[in-house]
């Protein structure tokens, strides 16, 4: 039964992870792109994709739910996947984010870095050629 989860775990990490990363890479490098334009963009493209699954899932209690900032609300938390943000409804309805300024601020300057670099790479690529 161990073995089957342990299978399980290994190819789901292979299709998330691997598999899109090693895709980037191979298109990268059939385009001429240097390699570490292709480890930047790499790095900071999931570091994008998990600050904003971290925004957009703070206020879910499945974890810690004494801890969760929605902790003793009526109602659930409402997540957001992009933007990325959750919130608490509140007893007088209203929703309010349970992520501050700075939390945001690092997903738009990850975000912002991805594009830029993705940017970059491309002008570069086309000077060269």
């Amino acid at each position: 039964m161990n073995y089957i989860f342990l299978l399980l775990a290994v190819l789901a990490v292979l299709a998330v992870f691997v598999t899109p990363s090693a895709l980037v890479w191979l298109l990268g490098r059939r385009a001429g792109f240097p390699h570490w334009t292709l480890l930047a963009f790499l790095l900071v493209g999931w570091l994008t994709v998990f600050a904003g699954w971290a925004l957009s899932q703070r206020a879910q209690p499945f974890l810690f739910p004494d801890t969760s900032p929605c902790y003793g609300a009526s109602t659930a938390p409402v997540s957001q996947y992009f933007p990325p943000d959750s919130f608490c409804r509140h007893a007088d309805g209203e929703l309010r984010t349970v992520n501050g300024p700075d939390a945001k601020f690092a997903f738009w300057a990850a975000a912002t870095t991805t594009v830029a670099l993705a940017g970059a790479a491309v002008v570069w690529r086309r000077r060269r050629v």
